[in-house]
């Protein structure tokens, strides 16, 4: 047995090995090792079979990654070597434009990252194992048993290595044994999270490195463990979403640098009715930088983050990367996070690909100007009603704002009457002692409501509080001549509170119930709001009442929102009178930003929405308050207004865009 150091500072490792800790990434580099190899013997005209076995063994508090494969194999002075650190020794730095991973760190780190690994490996009949692992005082050992020896048709088996056959030709000479290898590495460190086994092939089908390999090759994820009842497998590859072609395929460009041309082409594609992954090394947008069989990188160069190409993906593919790699300048970043674009040579890059993509990436900020319309998530959707609903009932409740809308003549000019309320209970605060029952009636006028609404309530009741029969939702159709509805309540407990809400279409009525140690037994429903006065005087005292704003029933002040081009820029969003809506302007700067290629509003920018939400509510409600007190066209009296309702509800709006 040999134990042995590895050779480099020490300090070194452990920084790389923090950086790489995890199964995706220590998967990629494996895997890309793996397609490297195979490449080399088909340089060499050998056939191979392409196939790479990934082996994930999911437990509680860690994990086994395996990957196979059925390449060159290693003899035991090269799999030595593989412990050598750094980009000197890396395919890339000895000018084979071939490799990918980490630059001749990726193995180790990914090993010493996740825990404790060992390599197997069959080359021309012969067997080596190499166990990475840390020591007692933390060094990053390896054993290496002292030598190789022969392969026993056991190793063939257990490392999925054809293990030839004697006398088995056609013509009677002996089919050689295979060669190939497998590293394992148990993840026991307790900082790495165990990925479930369907996010780790969902990662891998996207993961931008693997891109090409998987095109080329056959990479299968088993799971589990045989027997177990999570065992199973799957091929791993990347499906491209459906794509309009927007350039190419592979259209041909190019760029010069210092007197010399250098070659390139871009293939770019409109993804349809797909949501792509904008950030990480899953990334689906942006165009996937290849260079040889390395992939670089996958980014939008200057319109990188910027309206319009969120559903923009595609290809680029410059041979002279990998080449300029190879001669030691510095076209990647130190982190090994994608292209330098402080290289110059990159930069020039750069420049050629953004001038040949700039066209369709103006057509997609194009269709943002003119976007009529837009949606939202249902989630914001849902916030919003909740808002809304919110803030009719704080315009009445809390405001006494009138708003219903005035009752009109047969010619169109106003009414001199009121319309009556549409819903409302017969007294909106029932205060009642415990033991007790009472009853609890709404009147309506179904002629008021929309036909094809339904009468809904909603209970905010404890336990104690019982009412019956319990309300359930009515058509409005199938209310007929229905003026009343009544129910029978009674509350067990002194101190207890509790709210009943009608709705149907936008009126709505509410009212409260207390339960009260002394209240009295003796009360009954008051008669409903603007009862009939039958002689003249009271007739004019309730022409006058009927004119008061009422806070137990109203008409919701703001019925939804839309999102659609007021054709300016100026007004980012506006309240409509004759809708009761908040209309969202698409056709501002601002809320483009927010709005994606297909027209839908970004949850990540909910807090905009606040601020628009707001400021169109706050305007409203204060114009509104001071044309009630008789201040119409007070500039002062209207700014003060707005002041105090922005103070009394901004918090709330925020609060409910956060969710």
């Amino acid at each position: 047995m040999t134990v042995a150091e590895i050779q480099v500072d020490q300090r070194v490792i452990g920084i790389d090995s923090r950086r790489f800790a995890s199964v995706e990434k220590a998967l990629v580099e494996l895997i890309t090792n793996s397609d490297d190899s195979y490449a080399r013997l088909e340089k060499a005209g050998a056939s191979v079979t392409g196939r790479i076995h990934v082996g994930y063994e999911r437990h509680h508090a860690g994990a086994v990654l395996m990957v196979s494969d059925q390449a060159e194999g290693m003899s035991f002075e090269q799999a030595g070597r593989i412990l050598s650190y750094g980009g000197a020794h890396s395919p890339l730095a000895r000018g084979e434009g071939a490799g990918r991973g980490y630059f001749g760190r990726g193995l180790k780190q990914a090993i010493f990252g996740l825990g404790h690994g060992w390599i197997e490996t069959i080359q021309n009949g012969r067997f080596t194992r190499i166990d990475v692992f840390r020591g007692e005082n933390g060094g990053y050992l390896y054993d290496d048993d002292g030598a190789d020896r022969r392969a026993f048709p056991a190793d063939y088996a257990r490392l999925g290595i054809p293990a030839g056959d004697i006398d088995a030709g056609a013509d009677g000479t002996d089919i050689p044994a295979g060669n190939g290898t497998r590293v394992t590495i148990v993840v026991d460190n307790p900082h790495v999270t165990i990925t479930q086994h369907a996010t780790l092939l969902q990662s891998l089908s996207d993961n931008i490195y693997l891109r090409d390999v998987l095109d080329r090759r056959e990479v299968e994820l088993v799971h589990g463990r045989p027997g177990a009842e999570d065992y199973g497998s799957e091929n791993i590859r990347f499906h491209e979403p459906p794509a309009t072609v927007l350039l190419g395929p592979d259209q041909p460009g190019s760029f010069s640098l210092d007197g010399e041309e250098f070659p390139f082409t871009v293939t770019l594609k409109r993804a349809r009715d797909v949501e792509l992954t904008l950030k990480g090394d899953e990334r689906t947008a942006g165009l996937v930088v290849e260079s040889g069989m390395a992939v670089l990188d996958c980014q939008l160069f200057e319109y990188e983050n910027q309206v319009g190409t969120e559903y923009l993906f595609g290809t680029v593919r410059c041979p002279a990367l990998t080449e300029m790699l190879g001669r030691g300048k510095a076209i990647i970043s130190d982190e090994r996070e994608g292209l330098n674009l402080k290289d110059p040579f990159v930069a020039a890059f750069s420049r050629a690909v953004s001038r040949m993509i700039a066209g369709p990436v103006q057509a997609e900020k194009e269709k943002l100007t003119h976007l009529e319309r837009a949606t939202t998530s249902g989630r914001t959707a849902e916030m919003i009603e909740h808002l809304l609903q919110h803030m009719s009932e704080a315009a009445v409740i809390d405001l006494g704002l009138e708003t219903a809308p005035p009752l009109r003549n047969g010619d169109g000019s106003p009414s001199a009457g009121a319309p009556p309320a549409a819903l409302r209970f017969t007294t909106p605060f029932y205060y009642r002692p415990p033991g007790h029952p009472f009853h609890v009636a709404l009147l309506l006028d179904p002629g008021q409501l929309p036909d094809a609404g339904t009468l809904t309530f909603e209970l905010a009741l404890p336990g104690s509080l019982r009412i019956d029969p319990t309300p359930a939702p009515v058509p409005v159709s199938a209310l007929r001549d229905t003026r009343r509805i009544e129910w029978t309540m009674a509350g067990d407990r002194a101190g207890e509170h509790g709210e009943i809400t009608v709705r149907a279409g936008d009126y709505w009525a509410l009212c409260e119930i207390v339960i009260a140690e002394h209240a009295s037994r003796r009360s009954t429903d008051q008669p409903p709001h603007h009862a009939i006065a039958t002689d003249a005087s009271a007739q004019q005292a309730a022409h006058r009442e009927v004119h008061r704003p009422s806070r137990d029933h109203g008409v919701d002040l703001f019925t939804g929102y839309d999102f659609r081009t007021l054709h300016n820029s100026a007004d980012r969003a506006v309240y409509s009178p004759a809708e009761r809506k908040v209309i969202i302007n698409t056709g501002a700067p601002t809320v483009q930003l927010y709005v994606d290629g297909r027209g839908r509003f970004r949850d990540s920018a909910r807090l905009l929405l606040a601020e628009l939400f707001l400021d169109v509510i706050s305007d409203e409600l204060a114009r509104r308050r001071v044309e009630q007190h008789g201040h119409a066209g007070d500039l002062k009296a209207f700014q003060a207004a707005k002041r105090d309702i922005i103070r009394r509800y901004g918090s709330d709006i925020h609060r409910t865009f956060l969710g």
